[in-house]
Parts: structure tokens; C-alpha cells; sequence
């Protein structure tokens, strides 16, 4: 058997302690089929007393990760510390330019410096991999990289962030409000104490900007990327959604257009019998659509410590078998700078929901305003209330364009029957 692969692991929270207990637990199937020992030799961590899920008292510990980085003794350091700067950054810096492998679970540091870095590890020799940091135990870099190699991708999107689908799947199954639904998965740990970064976006747009840049083969660049988050989504749209045979999802599309590269994350309605719109609770799910292969769909659990530890140890044994590969599919010199289709430019169907007055002549002035923007109503679902309160119209429109739907909006907003701002959707028919 050859020399063993030696390790050193930056960061043990929830995904360094499940990579530890993968490769304790897993140490003779591993080797096997590595042809090598994958072997810890240090760690580092803010603290050593720290309780944790598996003994560390074998490994050399480090107090400063810089120090395990610049360690001779290591082939491949693990960063899994989190974060877009800072020490990350720095850590990651000083083991590739020391020639060491990097394998890194951090998206928002590989979204916003992820070019640099990949430049860097060439330089010296080294790989700087990532499956962990997307779509957690689902191997989507790898396909995408690999098993994909062969396709010319149009379009790549999927549910990115388990948080967010747990709580509009649960919305939809029990009809409550997104706060409501929030505060249990807050309880339940599906969601951190402040959780915008789930709940506003953040999270999946960093990782919709690296599937963009190993599909497209651009440089990553998450302030391209139009975000949305799920808190303005209400438990009546998801009601009106799956009556109309749609349900809400939150949603990263990269795809190419004719006039550049669309990067976008917002909630959207999607054909509930669709693949995506199957995929429930914390599951993540991408699809990629290729030339040759047509729709590949990978569907897994997207966060954890058991399924991100997977993720990670699946680059080790890459790196313990001798496969290198650049870090997103191709040379970091031939990565393009994408000319970025703004979301003014899409084109697609909407779902509007409107709080108006129950009186004559609301839906003529509001099928004024769709007109004068050459938008086409598809269908209408109004209910009168024997009451003078006001009541809600929702309707689904044929395809038009972004810029023209957000110029109707603001004219309906503007109506003296309109008693709030209209709501309004995407329609995805994927």
C-alpha cells in the first residue's frame, strides 16, 4: 500500500466532527479503496476542551490554523472554518501557496474569491476542491466536472438551501405563516438563531454562483447573482399555488441566454409534479440540462454533519488516488468573465395576487395595466365575500417580460381600488 495521505483539519464543528467520524469510522473501507491510508495527523479549533462527537487526543493540535497550514508534515488541509475573509481566507491562502491541497466546505468564500484561489493552486501545484461546499452530500461538483464533461450545459438550477425548503414545505402541509414555520425550524435546529442567510438568499446564491462557474466555465461571481429570499412568501400564495397545480419553491437558475449569462435566486412557482417540486423538507435537489445527456437530476440531503462529511471525504479520495482536477473543470487562465443577463431581461409566465375592493369596473382598470404592457392574463380565480371588506383576485399570465410586469405592478399599486401591493411570483415551467 502506498504512503498514506496525510491530513490536517481546520475547524471541527458540525462538518469537521462528521468528516472525523467518516474517516475513524470508515478508516479500512477507505484505504481499500483509496489504495492509501487517509490519515488526520493535526487540527485546529477555537477550543481544544471543547466537548465533541469524536476523540481528537491522537492528532497534533494547533491553536492557530495558520500554523497547521505552514505544518510540513501535511499533504491536504481541510478548511472547513467557514466564512468569506478572515482567517479562511488567509488559511487557505498560506496551504496552497505552501504547495498543500486544499479541500474546503466554505461557498462564500469560494464565491466571492474563488477565481483567486483556483489561480493560486495552480500556481503551485496543488487542487483546490470543493464538493462540500454545494448542495452538501449531493456529488453535483463531481457530475458536473465529470460526469458531465461531454455536455454543453444550457441550464443548471435547483433547491440549494434545506432551511428554506423545510419551512415552505412545511408552510404548505399545515397552512401556517412563515414566521410561525421559522421559529419551529429555529427550534428544531433546521435554522440558526439570526437566519438570513437561509431564509434571504445568501446561502444558495453562493452556491448557484459556483455550479454557474463550473457549468459555464466563468469566474464565480456572487454580486452578479439577483437575489430574493422566502420571508415575503405568504401561506395564502402557497394555497393559491398548489390550487392552480404549482408549488413555491426557492429556486437558483444559471443559465445562457442570448445575450449573456442569467444568474438568479428567488422563490418561484414550479409544476408540482415536476421533479423539483417533489423534493420536500430539508432535501436539496439540482438538475442539470446538458446537450447530450438532456436532464440529469441529483436529489440529497444538503447540510449535516454526515452528509457534508461524505462530500469531503469523496475529495480525499480523489486526492489519495492521484486525480487532480481544476478547481472549476478547467484551466483557471480560461476562465471567462460572463456578460451577466439581467433579470429586467427575463421572459416568463407570473402569478399575481391582488387585495382590491369589491366593486365594478377594478378588474377592467386592472386589465388596463397588464394591457398597456402587452401582458396576457391566462387565469383568474376571484372570490366575492358577503362583506364590504376587500377581497383578493389572483391570476397566472402568459409569458412576458420582467421589465413590463414590474411597470404593470407599479401601475396597479397605483389604483385607488388596490388596497395592497400586489404580490408576485415567477412562474418556472421547468
Amino acid at each position: 500500500m502506498n504512503e498514506a495521505l496525510r491530513i490536517g483539519v481546520a475547524g471541527l464543528g458540525t462538518v469537521g466532527s462528521g468528516t472525523l467520524a467518516i474517516l475513524q469510522g470508515q478508516a479500512e473501507l477507505l484505504a481499500a479503496r483509496a489504495g492509501r491510508r487517509l490519515e488526520v495527523v493535526a487540527v485546529s479549533a477555537r477550543s481544544r476542551t471543547k466537548p465533541r462527537p469524536v476523540p481528537i487526543d491522537a492528532y497534533r493540535w494547533y491553536d492557530d490554523p495558520l500554523q497547521l497550514a505552514a505544518d510540513p508534515a501535511l499533504d491536504v488541509v481541510l478548511e472547513l472554518m467557514g466564512g468569506e475573509d478572515g482567517v479562511a481566507l488567509e488559511v487557505t491562502r498560506a496551504a496552497l501557496a505552501a504547495g498543500k491541497s486544499v479541500v474546503s466546505a466554505n461557498k462564500a468564500l469560494l464565491a466571492h474569491r474563488g477565481g483567486e484561489l483556483a489561480r493560486l493552486a495552480e500556481a503551485n501545484g496543488a487542487v483546490l476542491a470543493f464538493e462540500p461546499a454545494v448542495a452538501g452530500g449531493i456529488p453535483i461538483v463531481k457530475a458536473l466536472k465529470e460526469g458531465l464533461a461531454g455536455n454543453r450545459v444550457r441550464r443548471v438550477y435547483g433547491i440549494l438551501n434545506g432551511t428554506s425548503n423545510y419551512i415552505l414545505s412545511t408552510m404548505r402541509a399545515t397552512g401556517r405563516d412563515f414566521a410561525d414555520v421559522l421559529a419551529e425550524a429555529q427550534a428544531l435546529g433546521y435554522a440558526e438563531a439570526d437566519p438570513s442567510f437561509d431564509v434571504d438568499g445568501i446561502d444558495a446564491a453562493h452556491k448557484l454562483a459556483l455550479l454557474a462557474a463550473i457549468a459555464f466555465g466563468v469566474e464565480p461571481a456572487f454580486d452578479q447573482v439577483h437575489v430574493e429570499g422566502i420571508r415575503q412568501v405568504a401561506a395564502t400564495d402557497i394555497a393559491y399555488a398548489e390550487e392552480l397545480g404549482y408549488r413555491i419553491k426557492l429556486l437558483g437558475i444559471a443559465e445562457a441566454t442570448d445575450h449573456g449569462l442569467a444568474q438568479r435566486l428567488h422563490p418561484c412557482m414550479v409544476p408540482a409534479t415536476s421533479p423539483i417540486g417533489q423534493v420536500e423538507g430539508v432535501f436539496n435537489a439540482v438538475v442539470a440540462e446538458g446537450d447530450a445527456v438532456g436532464v440529469a437530476t441529483f436529489v440529497g440531503r444538503g447540510a449535516g454533519d454526515a452528509p457534508t462529511g461524505s462530500a469531503v471525504v469523496a475529495d480525499l479520495m480523489d486526492l489519495a488516488r492521484g486525480h487532480r482536477s481544476h478547481a472549476f473543470g478547467v484551466p483557471s487562465a480560461t476562465l471567462a468573465t460572463a456578460r451577466i443577463t439581467p433579470i429586467s431581461e427575463r421572459r416568463g409566465a407570473y402569478y399575481l395576487r391582488l387585495t382590491v375592493d369589491d366593486r365594478a369596473g377594478v378588474l377592467a382598470d386592472v386589465a388596463t395595466c397588464l394591457r398597456e404592457q402587452n401582458v396576457s392574463v391566462e387565469t383568474m380565480i376571484q372570490r366575492h365575500r358577503a362583506t364590504d371588506q376587500p377581497v383578493p383576485i389572483v391570476l397566472t399570465t402568459h409569458e412576458a417580460d420582467e421589465a413590463a410586469m414590474r411597470e404593470a405592478l407599479r401601475a396597479i399599486a397605483a389604483l385607488r381600488a388596490v388596497r395592497e401591493p400586489p404580490r408576485a411570483l415567477r412562474i418556472e415551467t421547468l
